[in-house]
């Protein structure tokens, strides 16, 4: 009697666990789960490039600062030199009319007023 209370017993449980894993595991498969998965796995990775970003980016900073160290004292440079004035270089040399607008382009618009550049205008 004692014995088959046991195994009916183990038998129940061993269901009871077997039931719990495999709705565990459907749960696991839905869409929605499998989405919020693939999205944190994403911002873990994210971060984690991030970070090796920074870490490179500071190590790069360092060594810069470094070298540039190095080859101040081998160039017996120890201040900071002043630099010169940016340089400003005027892209269209610009002589304004009395309206503000440079020459060129009022001599450009005025040209085109003059003639008739009309394409479908029998000639």
């Amino acid at each position: 009697m004692f014995r088959r209370t046991f195994w009916f017993s183990t038998g129940v449980a061993a269901g009871v666990w077997a039931t719990t894993k495999v709705n565990r595991k459907l749960r696991q498969l839905t869409p929605e789960s499998l989405a919020a998965t693939a999205a944190n796995k994403a911002l873990q990775t994210g971060q984690r490039l991030k970070d090796r970003a920074v870490g490179f980016a500071l190590d790069v900073r360092d060594n810069m600062a470094q070298r540039e160290a190095e080859l101040e004292d081998a160039l017996g440079i120890h201040e900071n030199p002043e630099l010169p004035a940016p340089r400003r270089y005027a892209a269209i040399e610009a002589d304004r009319s009395d309206s503000g607008t440079p020459k060129h382009i009022e001599t450009l618009f005025s040209s085109q007023a003059k003639h008739s550049y009309n394409r479908n205008e029998d000639h």
